[in-house]
């Protein structure tokens, strides 16, 4: 994950004079997809898969359910229980860095005369 940061640190700097911040946004919600996708194939085995969802507080039922289904990674990724048992919380303590956060677009030049006569 610290490589991924670096590079991604590296590239916001580059691209930084571009106002790219929905850009970022799909991006991230894609490689957040991603990872939980990465999560899920670690767990390789139906009885793997249910003991971490219960876990991860999703009740017994649910996590038979989808412990046990035959769904392709990328669909279950995206499924609402991964995004409710593996959270934005979660994947940022384990390491993910929020790139869009650290992004704030430059100011254009219309907007520069209203935050110049706001300040004086």
């Amino acid at each position: 994950m610290g490589n991924v940061k670096v590079y991604i640190r590296g590239w916001i700097g580059y691209f930084y004079v571009a106002d790219m911040k929905r850009f970022l946004q799909n991006w991230n919600e894609w490689l957040r997809t991603r990872m939980r996708m990465y999560i899920w194939k670690q767990w390789k085995k139906s009885r793997t898969k249910v003991q971490n969802l219960r876990k991860l507080g999703v009740p017994e039922w649910q996590a038979y359910q989808w412990g046990n289904t035959k769904l392709g990674y990328w669909r279950i990724a995206g499924s609402a229980v991964l995004n409710r048992s593996i959270t934005n919380e979660r994947l940022a303590q384990a390491g993910y860095y929020d790139f869009p956060a650290q992004y704030e677009p430059p100011i254009r030049s219309k907007n520069l005369a209203y935050v110049h006569a706001k300040f004086l």
